[in-house]
């Protein structure tokens, strides 16, 4: 069993796949991890190679479109030990296609399939959850602290909701910002975030929304077990009703 190495980044996690898929002849046996910083670590060291991690994703992308998906979601989680998962699931796929159906007690697909539903699960959640705010310059900002990456889903889904508004979306827990212009959705990082001056309007909605909500409730039916149970709150931190 030869264990594999890569850098902890996306397209090092891709290049050393393809390069397993490519040479190994059993990728089913093989370990893939995270390079360690021991000198002593055992294991082939698989350099990243951009052009390769970008062929890779495109061709399986476009072979089985539902599974790469699930690939994607899993690489969002961020979750250390899922490589050799990866490594395993994508063989299968490549091997078995719409067939992997028929594998799902195989440790590999059931991670996988796992995982990816979890990250799947907090997406839908956050289109519902997501409460954009008018800054004083025209534009809207959304902040978040999701327990996955999923800023990436996010921003594409919100790019065909709001196609007419400028707007940005903060990771506040990575520091991770995406920004729509009305024409291109770009992606980037941020050293600190401070929070932007609301346009008035904005304060003035918000104020009314909040009076909505007090008013509208009924004390005598509230039941916030059952609130939690639907809207965990872990997300209320951005929740203008909330607040």
């Amino acid at each position: 069993m030869l264990t594999y190495c890569y850098d902890g980044s996306t397209e090092g996690l891709f290049s050393a796949i393809s390069h397993i898929l490519r040479h190994e002849p059993d990728p089913g046996a093989a370990v893939l991890r995270k390079q360690g910083y021991s000198l002593f670590e055992e294991g082939i060291f698989i350099q990243a190679d951009s052009k390769r991690a970008d062929e890779m994703i495109r061709r399986f992308s476009s072979a089985y479109p539902r599974n790469a998906r699930d690939v994607l979601f899993c690489v969002y989680a961020e979750q250390d030990g899922i490589e050799t998962s990866l490594l395993h699931y994508i063989h299968l796929v490549a091997r078995h296609g719409s067939g992997i159906s028929g594998h799902l007690t195989h440790p590999a697909v059931s991670d996988i399939r796992h995982l990816s539903g979890k990250v799947a699960r907090e997406v839908h959640r956050f289109k519902g959850l997501m409460r954009f705010s008018m800054l004083e310059d025209g534009s809207y900002l959304a902040r978040m602290e999701p327990d996955f990456n999923i800023i990436h889903p996010l921003s594409l889904f919100f790019s065909n909701r709001l196609q007419a508004q400028n707007w940005f979306i903060c990771d506040v827990h990575r520091s991770l910002v995406s920004r729509w212009d009305g024409k291109s959705l770009d992606f980037g990082t941020i050293e600190s975030f401070i929070v932007p001056e609301l346009s008035a309007q904005e304060r003035e909605v918000q104020a009314l929304w909040r009076t909505f909500f007090r008013h509208v409730s009924i004390p005598e039916r509230r039941n916030e077990r059952c609130q939690k149970s639907f809207m965990p709150i872990k997300y209320w931190k951005y929740l203008v009703e909330k607040q």
